[in-house]
């Protein structure tokens, strides 16, 4: 190879990485065991870090010992599949899309679902927040929020 191709060739890898890195949002500060609700009704989520593409992640409600729902979440910060990818209790996957996003936060919109039509997150320090909203009985606006913390590893 000409020191011109080897170049050329280099520059085309460094630029092709940058796009594919450019194009794929971090969301690994969702990744984590994440723990919130009260005693009688707990509520768990956890989300694998990115990897393939995506962030896998999983939830749990239980009231006392019995469970209350359950869900399958994937999200793809970029691609044709992008977007949040929610599966409750078994139903086919609901695609919600990146309407916006920061460092630490994010909003995905579905405008078409009945509700949620929307769904936050926001990590702060050690919490992480989450809304759903979307229209409730009589169209008002119905805002529901979801406090996580780390949770403490089993012993």
């Amino acid at each position: 190879m000409t020191k011109t191709t080897v170049a050329l060739l280099g520059a085309g890898l460094a630029l092709g990485s940058g796009a594919a890195n450019a194009a794929g949002a971090d969301f690994d500060w969702l990744a984590g065991h994440w723990c919130g609700g009260t005693e009688q009704r707990k509520i768990e989520e956890v989300w694998l870090p990115q990897a393939g593409g995506a962030l896998l992640g999983m939830s749990r409600t239980l009231s006392g010992d019995t469970l209350e729902s359950f869900e399958f979440m994937r999200l793809v910060p970029a691609g044709k599949d992008a977007g949040f990818h929610v599966q409750p209790n078994g139903v086919p996957a609901t695609l919600f899309t990146i309407s916006s996003q920061g460092e630490g936060w994010v909003v995905f919109e579905n405008p078409a679902h009945e509700f949620p039509n929307r769904i936050e997150y926001r990590i702060e320090g050690e919490a992480l927040h989450a809304v759903i909203s979307g229209p409730g009985e009589d169209d008002t606006q119905l805002q529901i929020p979801f406090d996580y913390h780390r949770c403490k590893p089993n012993r």
